[in-house]
């Protein structure tokens, strides 16, 4: 079969150029519409559930909703984990699913279960919803909207916020290819009713009768419309509230001399703010407003991020006067950076490939031959990469090994050009001889290369075994090198003998080319080193053996991590102050932090603080916790330091002298996949899983105080469960039955008073803001604040809070974290100048000898650990079954198992030569290191 096709290339040549045409067409086409991205999507199949509830503490969070929501999708098929995550106002589910599983078909089965689990939850505390339909890699552009100088006491928090959710939010929602746009950051604008508790007793007012006012005096309706011929007049009723002086002309009730008792009689209108958990600050400067863009999972990051670029130019011609968005985190800047980076490799090697091919083959003609395969093949890579949805990333096209592309048709070439020469030397030959001589002597060798490029295929099967997040890195890698063998190996049947009948020389002459000489000069000195070692074949035997014996035992004492970190170019340094501090303390630390950067480090282009959660909380943080984006200037204009470990050391030890304010550094991509993977920012996660918070804060501490002697850990990340100050009403229900009152009358009193309840919605235009009552915020400052709020009894009579509860400042939870329904506490950590299996290693002898867990406490070990060795476990499976289809493809073709020894012996022989220079270097990474060895399995028998 081989033989006929190889026989139908060469006499029909216009058919196969046609068909190279058409495969250049088509591979140009395809690198046009290929996914290019920095590194694969790692991230697993998942699905957020988020709840928010801004009144309720994380104990109720996690009773009255966390809990149901998992109960109610805890039997979907395909389901692998469920994690929670409760914390003062906020549920977040994630629901991992297995990778086989699609994701909106996911989405369609959490939906309908979430209508009954809906009904579980009481009235009041809060809707679940599913988060947008993205990723670890789907925060594609982060940009702040700032004000331009001179404009700066123009606009006020409350209206770049307003810009932001109202004209940039909406311009970017119709962009192909993003899920959703969310806002962090600012004051969200609020019609607000600040009541004055003391003017509403006076008035005998209620706060319910403040609210129904409200509610029947902000409403449009219509009468239908009257026939008067020849026209229909259509009735409408316009009294919904335009203004602040709409609300306080709203008449809440008559007074005892028939007097009207209007709004502005007991409250101040204004414009207010909803409560806030989040800020953004910016260069030091002070508070801005932010936004992230959220790429669709599958989305091709290049071709979303120019289109949202595109609709970022339209969008700033609508801004206000003054206004500016300036970006401050796009993924362009690290796809570029990593492309870029393949861009000059493929070339270099491609260079350095063509340069020996012309030299050693002592033939231009047979150089160019060999040496255009190298394209043809990349473009069929890329096609079938993008027809099988692989995209082009520095692991895939990274991977490509032009020495391995060309090994075919280097075979066919130079079988030719010796065939020839030895039965035509000094003759001229037709194009029909030149086909026939062609064909002969590439019929007669096809089969060795084919059998050879088959068995570097079989090598890259461990790699497409890997499943998970190993599998999600490496597959794309296996893939591209296998299209890329692939389609070598067809042209080294079609475009290669047809190619060479056509292109090389039909003048057969031997000249002393350098090429000769130098082989000449190489067998003078390889001739007498061969029979040395044939007359001294034990020495030799048992040196190999020996280096075979030291290569696995350095291999052995290797450290090992999953897979090396990819430099972003950028730090993302999560910021934590201590527990229960305010938004306002934060924001401050963030600042003073900015100001410090911006200082000393002039590698710093800028610095942007995200603080708290955004309006899509997809990344749940506290208000004590920010995520510091450090924006560094291209690596070549960097003075303080010339590594990346080195600036974040240099970096770290600078913020320290910030107190009580911890600092982690890390990349944004690299912490943004190790949380929605992990449920943990940092490098190696621990969870200690337990039932008792208290407990489980303990020993967090006790494993802490381990890790922070390890040498290696650094960064070290305890969550705080505890030492949230909470202000606490405990309700006496004696009280409260003497008064006839009940408990909902109390809550929404406490709620409205402080939390602020929304009474309908203020329409300006197409905008749309609430209309909150709350108390005013000279009010609501202190406990004596909250003791003193008047509740209405049904008698008209008004009563003080503190009749009817006991208010206390008691230490409560801070936040409730569980896997699979069982409470959790999470230790993290990153890794910097050592391996992570070395340290996990040493970690767990540690703890299993100094600490002894209570019953039903236990801790496991996750991140890039539990990664590295899920993909070891498979390694070990996989690479035996390769090792064994390569030796049962040598017997089968020479029938014996002597010489098939012989030559599978080649490959423990090329493991020493991979081996001792990674450890001469100091490398590590098992995952990596295995994966870049495999092809020495199939080269070249």
């Amino acid at each position: 079969m081989l033989n006929a096709i190889i026989h139908f290339s060469i006499h029909n040549k216009l058919i196969i150029g046609f068909l190279t045409l058409a495969l250049v067409v088509w591979g140009s086409w395809s690198a046009t519409q290929l996914p290019i991205d920095a590194v694969p999507d790692i991230t697993n199949n998942q699905v957020q559930v988020i709840t928010s509830s801004p009144s309720l503490a994380a104990e109720d969070i996690e009773r009255l909703v966390t809990f149901p929501v998992e109960v109610g999708l805890s039997n979907i098929p395909g389901l692998i984990e469920i994690r929670s995550f409760s914390r003062f106002g906020l549920s977040i589910v994630t629901v991992v699913f297995s990778d086989a599983t699609d994701v909106y078909w996911a989405r369609q089965q959490i939906a309908e279960r979430l209508q009954n689990v809906t009904n579980q939850i009481p009235p009041g505390v809060g809707t679940p919803a599913m988060a947008p339909v993205t990723t670890g890699l789907g925060e594609i552009f982060q940009y702040t909207v700032v004000p331009k100088k001179g404009y700066e006491s123009r606009y006020s928090l409350a209206d770049l916020r307003t810009i932001q959710d109202w004209i940039i939010r909406r311009g970017l929602l119709g962009t192909p290819g993003v899920a959703d746009v969310s806002g962090f950051g600012g004051l969200l604008k609020q019609y607000e009713i600040a009541v004055d508790p003391d003017r509403l007793r006076s008035m005998g007012v209620t706060i319910n009768d403040l609210f129904t006012a409200l509610q029947q005096n902000n409403q449009n309706t219509g009468g239908a419309y009257i026939d008067k011929k020849p026209n229909a007049f259509f009735i409408r009723s316009d009294g919904l509230i335009g203004s602040t002086d709409d609300i306080a002309n709203i008449m809440v009730r008559l007074n005892d001399q028939n007097l009207p008792v209007r709004v502005r009689d007991v409250a101040q209108v204004r414009m207010g703010s909803a409560v806030r958990y989040g800020a953004v600050t910016r260069n030091g400067q002070g508070e801005t407003v932010g936004g992230v863009v959220m790429m669709i999972k599958g989305g091709n990051s290049s071709e979303v991020i120019k289109e949202v670029k595109t609709k970022i130019a339209e969008i700033r011609k609508t801004l206000p006067e003054g206004v500016q968005i300036i970006p401050f985190l796009d993924r362009t800047k690290m796809v570029n950076s990593a492309i870029g980076t393949v861009e000059r490799n493929l070339l270099e090697g491609a260079i350095i490939v063509i340069f020996v091919l012309v030299l050693l083959l002592g033939n231009w003609r047979a150089g160019v031959v060999v040496a255009s395969v190298i394209p043809l093949a990349l473009l069929f890579a890329i096609s079938m990469m993008n027809l099988f949805g692989v995209s082009g990333n520095l692991m895939s096209l990274g991977a490509i090994d032009f020495g391995l592309i060309v090994d075919g048709a280097v075979i066919i070439v130079e079988a030719t050009l010796h065939h020839i020469l030895l039965r035509n030397k000094d003759q001229i030959l037709t194009q029909e001889q030149m086909d026939d001589e062609v064909f002969g002597a590439a019929s007669r060798i096809r089969s060795s290369a084919a059998f050879g490029e088959i068995i570097i295929l079989i090598v890259y099967l461990p790699i497409l075994a890997l499943s998970g997040v190993e599998g999600k890195m490496f597959r794309p890698m296996a893939l591209t090198v296998a299209f890329a063998i692939l389609g070598a190996f067809i042209l080294s049947l079609t475009y290669v003998p047809m190619i060479s009948s056509l292109l090389l020389d039909k003048k057969v002459a031997h000249k002393n080319t350098f090429s000769d000489k130098l082989m000449k000069q190489i067998q003078r000195f390889y001739e007498p080193a061969l029979l040395w070692s044939l007359r001294h074949r034990l020495p030799i035997l048992l040196s190999a053996v020996g280096l075979l014996v030291v290569a696995g035992f350095l291999f052995s004492r290797m450290g090992g991590e999953f897979i090396p970190q990819l430099d972003e170019g950028d730090f993302a340094v999560d910021t934590r102050t201590l527990t229960g501090s305010s938004l306002s303390e934060t924001v401050d630390a963030t600042l003073k932090a900015e100001r410090i950067l911006l200082k000393q480090f002039p590698e710093v282009e800028q610095v942007v603080a995200k603080i708290g959660s955004g309006e899509i909380p997809t990344d749940p943080m506290a208000i004590e916790a920010a995520d510091q984006m450090v924006i560094l200037k291209p690596r070549d204009q960097w003075t303080s330091a010339k590594t990346r470990d080195e600036l974040a050391g240099k970096m770290a030890e600078a913020l320290s002298v910030i107190p009580g304010v911890t600092f982690g550094f890390q990349q944004p991509v690299q912490m943004r996949f190790n949380e929605l993977m992990t449920g943990a920012r940092q490098d190696v996660a621990l969870k200690i899983y337990g039932d008792d918070l208290n407990q489980l804060e303990k020993l967090a501490g006790r494993v802490g105080a381990i890790i922070r002697k390890i040498d290696g850990a650094k960064d070290l990340y305890i969550e705080q469960v505890a030492g949230l100050a909470q202000i606490l009403i405990k309700l006496d229900r004696n009280q409260i039955a003497r008064f006839g009152l009940n408990v909902a009358d109390v809550n929404r009193t406490i709620n409205t008073a402080f939390a602020g309840q929304s009474a309908g919605l203020v329409f300006e235009g197409e905008k749309r803001f609430d209309l909150v009552v709350r108390l005013a915020a000279d009010k609501r400052q202190s406990i004596e604040d909250i003791q003193n709020v008047y509740i209405a009894t049904p008698t008209g009579q008004q009563i003080p809070l503190s009749e009817v509860a006991k208010v206390t400042m008691e230490q409560a939870p801070n936040q409730i974290q569980r896997d699979d329904t069982h409470r959790r506490i999470t230790l993290g950590f990153n890794v910097r100048g050592r391996d992570v299996e070395s340290i996990v290693t040493e970690l767990r002898q540690k703890v299993d000898q100094q600490i002894k867990f209570p019953a039903g406490y236990y801790v496991t070990y996750g991140g890039q650990f539990q990664n590295l060795i899920d993909a070891k476990q498979r390694l070990s499976i996989a690479v035996p079954i390769a090792l064994a289809l390569i030796f049962a493809l040598l017997f089968f073709t020479f029938d014996s198992v002597r010489q098939s020894l012989l030559i599978f012996m080649a490959i423990p022989m090329a493991a020493i030569g991979g081996y001792l220079p990674y450890c001469c270097a100091g490398c590590r990474s098992v995952s990596r290191r295995v994966l870049a060895l495999l092809p020495c399995s199939g080269c070249r028998y």
